[in-house]
């Protein structure tokens, strides 16, 4: 019975080994997801900022603020 228990054991640690690294892959790709989130979000606030700026410029070059 040593070998089978063994043999047992040694399954049970090769499958939470695989597990966690399934977990810890799953976890990579989130943040990365996230990371890639927050880029965009602040593109997207740096392009709006850019805008109202532009806009802005605009708005007293016609009423001759310059």
């Amino acid at each position: 019975m040593g070998f089978i228990d063994d043999a047992k054991e040694v399954a049970e640690t090769a499958g939470r080994k695989v597990k966690e690294t399934f977990e810890d892959a799953t976890d990579r790709i989130g943040d990365k997801v996230d990371e890639a989130k927050a880029d965009a979000n602040v593109k997207k606030a740096e392009a709006e900022r850019d805008s109202v700026a532009k806009r802005n410029e605009i708005k007293e070059d016609l009423r001759g603020d310059k």
